[in-house]
């Protein structure tokens, strides 16, 4: 039976073959949060490797049309993918649509194309190295998790829905990443589930006598993640710290009503009230916590130049409390010059002072940044934040101090998605904050990816993630990705918890992409060996 599905993949031609290939990769999605379908990987990424197949033999083995025939596979297989797991992009062009909405077919359609281009390189790389059997598998995992690297540094970079992000909804396979990181799960990933193609092999001479012998190892390396997933989870207690409650707001609010003038005044009464309700006799309030925590832009106002909202929130504060914030900054620049402004995170004490400000580095392209801005501007686009200019990039990750509590390290937004990125090199904090604002997606599988993709930093740097969303998932993750306490979509309140006990450095927290790296080497030996054999 399988060997009859690969024959039919095989001899696909022309449309139909990009078609099966955009089909395969919008199944593929499935396997991303918050469905978590990874099973369908074993089915689609077969299917993709019998469509590469059919672009060796259609072409009749002539190296120039074959990479042509692997690089258009590629590209559809990553449409569809792409289309069907960030059909979220065009959410943020209804917030305005009057001054957007123009603009969402081509977010809809540009974004998913673009990105699909980095498994078009993917597979066409993969033809250079075609070998039948099981080599074949191991070349478009090797080329996969290259491309990925590559999607994930290029330009601003962008390492979302990696392949390898549809094997952490299970907590034994996400500890993984402790020691390999997403980008070494991505190669596994496609590993592992390429590897029932060796067993659709029509030609005995392709796989050899033993045709299974790849899937079996699989299987073994498959049970050995899991088994040890799950021993690191058996001896791993619970563990705080001592002294430190954390209280993080989770407001709700609209996108489209955040930002209308006569709300200003609602909101940060909101924001107030939610910050001091009683929800149960052993959280009765803002005095049961010394950390606050609201989430990126809480305010629809520069706060640090509002003298009365930073009244009020001192009035609000316990002594010893701190309000860690996401907020917009002005700073102001010479005479005749535009102010720059930044998305940060500000630290208020119970005086109503700044203590502490981050500014975020990684700004979203089109968002917060307008790339090539004179030109595009000159034809009437911009940003979608509309601040003339932008957001201005801060200077780099930082680790944040403050008396009687361990240092973390801040992230606004986006910037926990970023693998080996999340603290600055040399300077190990205690715990990540994250804060964020995924209203502009609504209630799509978009803020529920950012989710996962935040939890997985946390188990990656064996440190916990608290992380406060404006709408969207807000939670306290421990690191071993365990979410201690949420608060889900659609929902407004307080999430309520102790602060986790960071973990030693794992692995990956000491040597990044060097494990990555050595596998990719041993692999990449075992195909020199497999092609001089």
């Amino acid at each position: 039976m399988i060997e009859n599905i690969a024959v039919r993949l095989t001899s696909l031609w022309g449309w139909r073959r990009l078609a099966m290939a955009a089909l395969m990769g919008a199944l593929s999605a499935l396997a991303m949060p918050p469905f978590f379908a990874f099973p369908v990987l074993f089915l689609t990424l077969p299917g993709l490797i019998w469509l590469l197949d059919g672009a060796s033999e259609g072409e009749g083995g002539r190296i120039g049309p074959a990479l042509g025939a692997a690089f258009a596979i590629g590209w559809a297989f990553g449409m569809g993918y792409f289309l069907a797991g960030t059909y979220w992009i065009g959410a943020p062009f209804l917030v305005e649509f009057d001054s957007f909405g123009w603009a969402m077919p081509l977010a809809l359609v540009l974004f998913p194309a673009g990105l699909a281009l980095f498994p078009a390189l993917a597979c066409a790389g993969a033809r250079l190295y075609w070998k039948p059997g099981w080599p074949r598998i191991v070349v478009l995992a090797l080329a996969w998790t290259l491309a990925g690297l590559l999607r994930g540094h290029i330009f601003t970079g962008l390492p979302w829905n990696l392949i390898g992000y549809g094997f952490t909804g299970s907590p034994q396979l996400l500890q993984s990443v402790s020691v390999i990181g997403i980008y070494g799960l991505t190669l596994l990933a496609v590993l592992l589930s390429g590897a029932p193609a060796a067993l659709g092999d029509v030609d005995p001479a392709a796989s050899g006598a033993r045709p299974w012998l790849f899937p079996a190892l699989m299987v073994a390396v498959f049970a050995l993640l899991f088994a040890g997933g799950a021993l690191r989870l058996s001896g791993a207690p619970a563990a705080y710290v001592d002294g430190v409650s954390l209280r993080i707001v989770h407001p709700n609010i609209d996108q489209i009503e955040k930002w209308k003038p006569e709300n200003r005044n609602r909101i940060l009464e909101l924001m107030l009230d939610l910050s001091d309700r009683a929800v149960s006799p052993e959280h009765s309030g803002v005095a049961d916590a010394n950390v606050l925590i609201w989430p990126e832009v809480a305010l629809p106002f520069l706060l640090l130049e509002d003298d009365n909202a930073r009244s009020a929130i001192a009035a609000l504060l316990p002594p010893q409390t701190r309000l860690f914030t996401g907020a917009i900054i002005r700073e102001k620049v010479a005479a005749g010059q535009p102010a720059k402004f930044y998305n940060g995170l500000l630290v208020i004490d119970d005086t109503g002072a700044l203590t502490g400000r981050y500014d975020k580095v990684h700004l979203v392209p089109f968002g917060e940044f307008l790339p090539f801005q004179e030109a595009l501007e000159s034809i009437g686009l911009r940003q979608l934040t509309r601040l003339r200019g932008g957001f201005t990039p801060g200077p780099g990750p930082k680790v944040m101090a403050m008396e009687g509590l361990p240092p973390f390290s801040p992230l606004v937004c986006y910037e926990a998605i970023f693998p080996g990125a999340v603290t600055p090199p040399g300077a190990r904090p205690a715990w990540l904050l994250n804060v964020t604002n995924d209203a502009w997606f609504g209630n799509s599988t978009g803020p529920r990816q950012h989710f996962q993709q935040a939890r997985v930093r946390a188990v990656e740097e064996g440190l916990p993630l608290v992380r406060a969303a404006n709408a969207g998932i807000s939670a306290v993750i421990d690191p071993y990705g365990r979410i201690i306490r949420a608060m889900g979509m659609n929902r407004r309140g307080v999430v309520d918890s102790a602060l986790p006990a960071a973990l030693p450095t794992t692995v990956f927290a000491r040597f990044g992409l060097i494990p990555l790296f050595i596998f990719i080497g041993g692999l990449s030996g075992l195909l020199f060996i497999s092609r001089r054999g």
